[in-house]
């Protein structure tokens, strides 16, 4: 295996490290399953939001509130459901940032996939029976777990490795999430033709379960490594306000640049989501309109395994985290430049597989390495509140800015997008800088 001190494992390397660090492949197997899982629901979510069939989205009481007031809620479907979400999540925050601060995370973290799960299984029901508004309920279900769940695995990877490790590592268990994000769209274009959107919940169940299991599995290594950092005991309360996580990020420049660069870079892609529903909502079958987004996520992985397998190990090893965090941003100003002035469906699926793959493959794994260099409240705290109540605000922000930019025209919003793309670059570089500020 490559010496502790080295920035690259080498894949030559990479049975030894597996031998030597069997939390590795406990590591991979939990990010497979959770975005295998995600992945396959992700497409049963978007095809809700991109439906016409507004009594299939919403419940008959909501259509009717807004009938009297003489609007459609076929008209504002995504600015209702991404609005609720951010509703849900200030809602959601405190009470995870009060069970964080008073449970312990050997008990926090299998109840979070517990719940999940049984969440999933109520979900299964309603598909099954075709209950009016069932599609809202998902929707908003689904944008807020999946936050809470992938933001949960990385503090976790980072309880579990050390900072050193994560720069040999995180790149390989990157990976397995990207498999696991091919194989989730994958199986969903395959199976939902056959077994129908209540049988891709379940089967997407059965992939929580085992990341469930995964983290009763990983405690003796988060517990070992929590006693080497001399942090809160892996099997006690962390203690602290509720809030914790909001006054971190306000006053700690590393947390504050963290947000303001998710908060663009959100912008960013709900701007684009916005402009890939328009296409959708062409396609009126409930599962063909499935098919269609899990083939955009299919691409999405595709990509982001390639750069992840190929660049990102050298870039790492190479040149630090700047270009990871930089490049993106300056791609995606491209992409939205060439938009403004000639705004084709095919060049936008490119710069909607272009953005999303390079968050995936460069910039998350940037931005999860720093967490490897905090304490254990800002990992889970001021990271949650980052990853949930930060990242829907900027949901909601853009998915009504959009709304109204809209009016000017398609070349208008991705003019707009140019400068929040502007935005998303200036914030990465306020964030290399305030990282080097950081031990290790």
């Amino acid at each position: 295996m490559a010496s502790t001190g080295s920035a690259r494992l080498r894949w030559a390397d990479l049975r030894q490290a597996l031998v030597d660090v069997p939390a590795l492949a406990w590591g991979f197997v939990y990010f497979f399953c959770l975005l295998c899982g995600y992945f396959m629901l992700r497409s049963v979510r978007d095809a809700f939001g991109a439906s016409q069939d507004v009594a299939a989205v919403f419940p008959p009481g909501l259509i009717e509130v807004f009938a009297a007031r003489g609007l459609s809620l076929g008209d504002l479907t995504l600015q209702v459901l991404f609005s609720t979400v951010f509703l849900a999540m200030l809602l959601l925050q405190p009470i995870y940032g009060a069970l964080v601060s008073r449970v312990p995370r050997r008990v926090f973290l299998p109840v979070v996939y517990g719940l999940i799960v049984l969440a999933l299984l109520g979900f299964h029901g309603l598909f099954e029976h075709d209950v009016a508004g069932r599609g809202a309920a998902f929707f908003v279900f689904l944008a807020v777990i999946n936050l809470f769940a992938v933001s949960v695995f990385w503090s976790y990877m980072s309880d579990v490795f050390t900072p050193v490790q994560s720069r040999l590592f995180y790149g390989f268990i990157g990976v397995g999430g990207t498999l696991g994000a091919l194989a989730g769209p994958a199986l969903t274009r395959e199976l939902v033709g056959r077994v129908g959107v209540e049988n891709i919940v379940l089967i997407a169940t059965g992939f929580l379960v085992v990341c469930l299991v995964v983290t009763l599995v990983l405690a003796p290594w988060a517990r070992q490594r929590e006693r080497e950092r001399g942090g809160p005991a892996f099997d006690d309360a962390m203690g602290g306000r509720f809030l914790e996580g909001l006054w971190l990020v306000l006053r700690d420049p590393v947390m504050r640049s963290m947000a303001l660069l998710l908060f663009f870079g959100v912008g960013v892609g709900t701007l684009l989501y916005s402009e890939q529903v328009a296409i959708a909502r062409q396609i009126v079958d409930d599962a063909e309109r499935t098919a269609f987004f899990a083939t955009i996520d299919f691409w999405v992985n595709i990509t982001t395994l390639v750069v992840q397998s190929l660049l990102t190990p050298f870039l790492m090893a190479r040149f630090g985290i700047a270009p990871l965090l930089l490049v993106p941003g300056m791609a995606v100003m491209v992409g939205f430049a060439l938009l403004a002035g000639n705004p084709l469906p095919g060049l936008l699926l490119v710069v909607q597989v272009m953005l999303r793959a390079g968050e995936f493959s460069l910039v998350k794994p940037a931005r999860e390495t720093i967490y490897t260099r905090v304490d254990a409240e800002r990992r889970y705290k001021a990271k949650a509140f980052i990853d949930t109540a930060v990242y829907r605000s900027g949901d909601v922000s853009f998915i009504w800015v959009h709304k109204l930019v809209a009016g000017f025209g398609t070349a208008a919003v991705f003019l707009f997008g140019t400068l929040v793309a502007a935005c998303m670059v200036a914030a990465a570089w306020a964030l290399v800088r305030a990282q080097r500020r950081l031990p290790g």
